[in-house]
């Protein structure tokens, strides 16, 4: 029986891509596929579960199928690329670059890596899903030959758990509490939040505030600038709050009077589905995967004029039939949603790839492996001497080959 892998550049705990890759590893094992995955990274406390992208050079035969969940330029991407095993490609979308210019240099040229490499992919994927349309639609812009969606269906069991007391007793006092989750990055616009606040507080009450819930992990540079602009603007009650648990993320839906987004850019926005099953009114900006997502639940809004978008939080949250309208309309986006049979999805996908003819074995620049053993012993001397590695020039060969890994 062929194998059935799975490959990305790091395993986060907690958001869409790391839930989709676990659920995925579930219902293959449960179907009797041997089932690994493989990862550059991953989260302290998923690690366990991971084993490291140069084992795949070893581990996986041309007759084994390896589902490459594509987010980023990463040198596990270039070495699933070289491996010559079958291979449907997962796309999560990748953020525009130029949104991190001046906050995250390093990113900046991940996204703009990953961006290049995904048109290599084209003739050497089987097969190239989206996890939703939105990014379905970009890969056949892209000029994937086959393509299709294996859709994001999010499990609730986190949010099924006791509340945060400390929580609780915080915000649930009588104010307005205007809630985002996501992380603290330039692309989802909680810059424009704290506007919208501010204009709330200067048309309506200043009886509201604003939680922001979500990790700011290396974008310091960026969180300083949101400190600074609510300091300039000299509005009050906005709540950073960086990564929380599953706890704290329970009891913030739990006070949550509207969840607001005014993400510009989403390949799904698993966040505004929790909003619906925590039966929270959500209004957010309607820009890539959002209102595919939405599904005709919820509000959509197309302006990002923060006096308009706190007349909309006004509108929602003072009108009570108006919010009982918007909690139906998202009761039953989420229906079917979750009518969805992910274990079916995932399987049918196995067996079509396996009925179709394999893509051709790629190319390989003759150099790459090389480059590939270098890195390996750069890695090893990284781990095991660190002193020495700081001493090495840094001019890298690691470095030098960013973009060794196939013939674009």
């Amino acid at each position: 029986m062929p194998q059935v892998h799975q490959v990305l550049a790091s395993l986060g705990y907690g958001d869409a891509i790391g839930n989709q890759v676990l659920g995925i590893q579930r219902v293959l094992r449960s179907a009797g596929y041997d089932s690994r995955i493989y990862a550059d990274t991953a989260d302290a406390r998923l690690e366990h579960l991971t084993t490291s992208y140069r084992a795949l050079v070893d581990d996986v035969a041309p007759e084994d199928l390896l589902i490459h969940h594509f987010s980023i330029g990463s040198r596990a991407s270039r070495t699933a690329f070289a491996v010559p095993s079958r291979m449907a490609l997962v796309y999560h979308n990748i953020t525009p670059p130029e949104y991190f210019l001046g906050v995250h240099p390093w990113l900046v040229r991940q996204c703009f890596h990953g961006r290049r490499e995904l048109g290599a992919y084209t003739s050497r994927v089987d097969i190239a899903l989206g996890d939703s349309e939105f990014n379905r639609q970009e890969l056949e812009a892209i000029g994937f030959p086959r393509t299709g969606v294996l859709p994001v269906v999010p499990g609730f069991g986190h949010l099924d758990v006791a509340p945060d007391p400390q929580i609780a007793s915080a915000f649930d006092d009588g104010m307005l509490n205007v809630l985002f989750v996501g992380r603290l990055i330039p692309n989802k616009r909680p810059d424009l939040l704290i506007r919208v606040l501010h204009a709330y507080h200067q048309v309506f009450d200043r009886n509201a505030r604003l939680l922001l819930a979500g990790s700011y992990a290396q974008f310091e540079t960026y969180l300083a600038q949101l400190h600074t602009l609510v300091a300039s603007l000299g509005v009050s009650d906005v709540h950073i709050l960086g990564q929380v648990s599953n706890e704290e993320l329970t009891a913030l839906y739990d006070v949550a009077d509207v969840f607001l987004c005014a993400s510009e850019h989403e390949g799904f926005c698993v966040p505004l589905i929790e909003a619906f099953y925590k039966r929270i009114p959500v209004a957010a900006y309607a820009a890539a995967a959002v209102p595919a997502t939405m599904n005709g639940g919820g509000v959509l809004y197309r302006t990002q004029d923060p006096v308009e978008i706190a007349g909309l939080v006004q509108a929602i949250t003072s009108d009570l039939a108006r919010e009982d309208a918007i909690l139906a309309a998202q009761d039953a986006a989420l229906t079917r949603l979750l009518s969805r049979d992910f274990r079916s999805s995932v399987l049918g996908m196995v067996d079509r790839i396996f009925a179709l003819p394999a893509a051709p074995t790629p190319e390989i620049d003759p150099d790459f492996w090389r480059q590939f053993r270098l890195a390996e012993e750069l890695d090893d001397i990284r781990e095991t001497r660190p002193s020495a590695f700081q001493e090495l020039p840094l001019e890298r060969p690691a470095e030098r080959t960013a973009d060794v890994g196939h013939r674009a």
